[in-house]
């Protein structure tokens, strides 16, 4: 069990004396510990407001892998247009308020497990001894050593994302490497599982990063994925505002039909949002980060974990109410019209406000856009998710919308049309693209280790066993 630190202690003995008075300057980390919060710099919180937040912390063990910031898969809180880094981690500080007075401890078994009538594995409590076996590796012979690591190019809870060379053949892939302590310590194994489960599927399909490598140390797990360098969607967001409708049309379109192929699979994305779409060297979109995927969901699946980006979250998922398919056509719908008009569609600062926007603000349209525009919208970002576009059809109905009427979809699928926007890339090297915060980074030597992993903890291995996984000449 865990108990208060002294600093919590602080703020609680000052919400006893005074339930309005401001408490020191702290926030909790996953163990329980408190370390300074950047977010409450020069405006002390209320006691008041922080309580549910410790009540979450230490009851639900809340540490953020089911909540997700934007920005967070690079280690940072990056800004809307016009906000600083402080305000925006102050909005991310709120929305971990708000679900403490979503979720009260009464209430955490709800909120951790996934209450659909089919179990989630993924989401079932974890010990390190978990035997997770998904099956023999298909070359358990990778390794660190047949890579040159080059650069690091992007930042996570459990580890980074680095740009590297095979040795054999000189082809550049992002390899994405985690901690095993870290993922043990956070019970996160089942999801790093499922995630490579979800990655083993998207190889074949123009829009999803392809997973081509996985294989594990004694310390760490090793993704070798697709190498994408034209940037983030989110980042040419950022620079240029907003996109004219044709250009959203086509990444819509794109990011479409990777939904629907993952819906054709029995999976929910669950975290659609512009920092996990990628362009490639051409302009392309990629899907990346399956973290939170969910498996199984027939058509009439349901499911109930509390999981996605506070901006994207739909109405049935904050009210805590089983969810489907359509809820990733919600998230397009939002994402859709952040590239219409440059901020997600019910956005506020203040978190409490923005999630009451979801739940209950109509939807406004400004500006002088297409009625096509406006009815794919209302479609896809209406409240009630019987009624929401996709709910009876599910992709078809999206392909079939007026707005799409100038896609030929087969062309689409193929590449062979032209994207609106080039990257103009270099090459592999090019990284104008990335953050210099990451590509300016050392990148540490055990990474490139290759220790011996019959002399690694045992427990730690176990827990990934099956992991390693190469392409069989088939899959070639």
């Amino acid at each position: 069990m865990l108990l208060p630190t002294v600093g919590v202690w602080q703020c609680l003995s000052a919400l006893l004396l005074d339930p309005r008075s401001p408490v020191p300057h702290t926030s909790l980390s996953a163990g329980g510990e408190t370390s300074p919060c950047s977010a409450s710099r020069g405006h002390p919180v209320p006691a008041a407001e922080l309580l549910p937040l410790f009540r979450l912390a230490y009851v639900c063990g809340l540490d953020g892998a089911l909540l997700h910031c934007s920005g967070q898969d690079k280690g940072t809180h990056q800004a809307r247009p016009g906000e600083d880094r402080a305000n925006h981690q102050g909005l991310r500080l709120q929305a971990l308020l708000i679900l403490a007075l979503l979720f009260p401890s009464a209430e955490r078994v709800a909120f951790l497990m996934d209450r659909s009538r089919s179990p989630d594995k993924s989401t079932q409590p974890s010990t390190p001894t978990d035997n997770i076996n998904l099956g023999p590796s298909a070359n358990p012979n990778a390794k660190p050593t047949d890579f040159d690591f080059l650069k690091v190019i992007g930042k996570g809870s459990f580890g980074k994302v680095l740009l590297a060379k095979r040795k054999c053949d000189g082809t550049f892939y992002a390899v994405k490497v985690l901690h095993k302590k870290t993922i043990l310590k956070k019970k996160e194994q089942n999801h790093i599982m499922a995630e490579r489960n979800v990655l083993l599927k998207n190889v074949k399909h123009p829009f999803l990063v392809g997973l081509h490598y996985s294989f594990q140390t004694s310390e760490k797990l090793y993704f070798v994925l697709d190498y994408v360098n034209g940037g983030e969607l989110f980042f040419h967001l950022q620079r240029e505002r907003c996109f004219r409708e044709p250009r959203a049309r086509f990444y819509a379109a794109e990011v479409a039909s990777a939904i629907g192929y993952l819906h054709s699979l029995n999976i929910i994305y669950r975290d659609l949002k512009p920092e996990n779409i990628l362009l490639d060297c051409q302009g392309h979109i990629v899907l990346t980060d399956f973290g939170l995927c969910k498996e199984g969901m027939e058509q009439e699946e349901t499911t109930s974990t509390f999981c996605g980006t506070p901006e994207y979250l739909a109405p049935e998922v904050l009210k805590k109410q089983p969810y489907d398919r359509t809820v990733d056509w919600w998230c397009l719908g939002a994402v859709l019209y952040e590239m219409l008009f440059g901020l997600p569609p019910f956005y506020s600062r203040d978190v409490s406000q923005m999630y009451d926007n979801i739940l209950h603000k109509p939807l406004q349209i400004q500006g002088t856009k297409t009625v096509a525009a406006c009815d794919i919208l209302q479609g896809l970002l209406h409240k009630e998710q019987k009624r929401r576009l996709g709910a009876k059809t599910d992709f078809l109905e999206i392909k079939n919308h007026v707005f799409f009427s100038p896609i030929n979809w087969d062309d689409l699928y193929h590449k062979r049309i032209t994207p609106p926007f080039n990257p103009n890339v270099a090459g592999p090297a090019d990284l104008r693209h990335f953050d210099p915060e990451f590509t300016q980074e050392a990148i540490s030597a055990s990474i490139t280790h290759t220790p011996d992993l019959a002399a690694s903890n045992s427990s730690a291995s176990d827990a990934f066993l099956g992991f390693s996984y190469a392409p069989t000449e088939e899959d070639i």
